[in-house]
């Protein structure tokens, strides 16, 4: 029986609650329902088609419908579709965790698996908060963030995040954590210098009068992801992992979005060459076709929870679909495609066709600042560009940018003023240049002729 697109608009209004989406103001038109997808391109019930401009929320690796990657699902499928690690192991479970440590950054050796990026940080401040326990310092128990962090939604993730828009209202259930300014160059006085300075003299403060306290560091290493995707100036990263090592504070390297090619090395801790001691990873970890995320550790950390029975000194967490063999599989399938097709390197020369195209609007009236690192870009849209002075939120410039780009084919969502370009790491350069004309078209209409202004 074929349901209508009318059925299901009718459907999604009585019962679908959409995350980070207002519905009063959702409800108000007619929703756009995706049916299928091919390329990097999606398809929705009328047949009209759209770039997926931001990879279907930064994930996505080699585009949808991929003929491998189906297979290895299928192929998985006709096996077990799932089977519990609580005590047990499954074969493209075990597989994958090989895999993961043989490409990350170097001592890091255990994988623990999640559903998501938010679980796979929440084990990791879990870890690293019960680590000094096992070790016998349970004063060390606090952790230190940076300003407007996102990691995720889950309680742990939450407290560690500093978003006010998103993370304010629920304080009072959460844990205080240290927050440090994230080095913002366009934002700073001193700009990439000053920023970076600032940064880590406030690190290095905060640990010379706090380190006995402190249990971790948690950064998403080289680019900001939720905050306007800021890129770190070169060196800061390095230098933080080293401040940690000095004082002896654990870091923790959230490589959710970053990892997997999107900056154009595997993982974004590899550009100047950190191994935390803790790594989330997820998102593009399995191609964008299933939730797999994963949490890796050093053997120290290891084997801070490796005793007896009788020590008590287990970590018991898990999930119920941890290591799901169907996720596992296409995961394995998917990071074989990107050694054969050589995606990271590909990412490089993507990303320099990218901001040569893109540099075009670095003159444009309203155009604040445009940061890229690989194929994670955000293009800031000022009021004032001499003065940098932000719109308003309520004017909703990002969201009408990103309106009329869908209008005009192609699909991404902003943050607050700061529109994203964030685009399947297959896609190629002709791609690229139908994408960035949408994109440059659409802050033309809603910058220059006020197109979905209100009145």
């Amino acid at each position: 029986m074929t349901t209508s697109y009318e059925q299901l608009a009718a459907m999604n209004k009585a019962h679908l609650w959409h995350p980070f989406t207002q519905m009063k103001d959702y409800n108000a038109s007619d929703p756009l329902i995706i049916e299928r997808g091919e390329g990097i391109m999606l398809y929705d019930m009328q047949g009209r088609a759209y770039y997926d401009g931001f990879s279907s929320v930064w994930l996505n690796v080699h585009g949808h419908n991929v003929p491998e990657l189906n297979q290895a699902i299928a192929e998985q499928l006709g096996r077990v579709a799932h089977s519990t690690l609580l005590g047990m192991a499954n074969v493209p479970a075990v597989q994958l965790a090989e895999k993961l440590v043989r490409i990350a950054p170097e001592g890091l050796t255990k994988v623990f698996f999640s559903d998501a990026g938010a679980t796979g940080v929440e084990i990791a401040i879990k870890m690293a908060f019960q680590y000094w326990r096992n070790r016998g310092i349970p004063g060390k128990s606090s952790f230190i963030t940076m300003n407007q962090a996102y990691h995720g939604d889950t309680i742990g993730a939450v407290s560690i995040g500093a978003i006010p828009l998103y993370h304010d209202i629920f304080r009072p259930m959460l844990f205080p954590a240290h927050v440090l300014p994230y080095p913002n160059a366009y934002r700073h006085e001193g700009g990439s210098a000053g920023a970076m300075e600032e940064t880590l003299a406030s690190l290095r403060a905060l640990l010379e009068s706090r380190a006995d306290e402190v249990a971790a560091l948690i950064v998403e290493p080289i680019v900001q992801g939720a905050s306007g995707i800021i890129v770190m100036p070169p060196g800061c990263l390095r230098e933080m992992a080293g401040l940690c090592r000095e004082y002896g504070v654990l870091l923790i390297a959230d490589e959710v979005a970053t990892g997997f090619g999107r900056t154009g090395a595997m993982f974004a801790c590899d550009l100047e060459d950190v191994s935390p001691d803790l790594m989330v990873v997820g998102k593009g970890l399995t191609g964008g076709y299933l939730p797999v995320a994963a949490t890796l550790a050093t053997e120290e950390v290891y084997d801070a929870f490796y005793a007896d029975y009788a020590e008590q000194k287990t970590f018991f967490h898990g999930h119920s679909y941890t290591g799901n063999p169907l996720g596992c599989a296409v995961a394995l399938a998917s990071l074989k495609l990107m050694e054969e097709r050589d995606i990271v390197q590909g990412v490089n020369k993507k990303a320099a066709f990218a901001a040569r195209r893109l540099s075009a609007l670095a003159d444009w009236p309203h155009v604040g600042d445009i940061r890229q690192q690989g194929l994670m870009i955000g293009i800031e849209l000022v009021r004032e560009k001499a003065a940098r002075e932000p719109y308003d939120w309520a004017e909703r410039v990002g969201v009408r940018v990103c309106q009329r780009a869908r209008e005009l084919g192609m699909l991404t969502r902003p943050l607050g003023n700061v529109v994203v370009f964030i685009p399947p790491l297959a896609s190629t350069e002709a791609e690229q240049e139908a994408m960035i004309h949408i994109l440059a078209t659409a802050i033309r209409d809603v910058m220059e002729f006020g197109w979905g202004r209100e009145g």
